[in-house]
């Protein structure tokens, strides 16, 4: 029984869940900001092959 009172007590497993639970929100968000960024990038190299073929032609 007291075992089962100190296991109950002990906070230290809600702490480590937290802050997996903030490290996995951070990284779904970086993934989230790092596809919007290739896209956007990938858009204007685009943009600039199209008038530097233009400009050669």
């Amino acid at each position: 029984m007291r075992l089962l009172r100190q296991l109950m007590s002990d906070l230290r497993g809600a702490t480590a869940v937290e802050y997996s639970l903030i490290a996995a929100i951070i990284s779904v968000a970086l993934l989230s900001g790092y596809s919007a960024f290739t896209g956007s990038l990938l858009s204007t190299f685009n943009t600039v092959e199209t008038h530097f073929t233009e400009a050669n032609k």
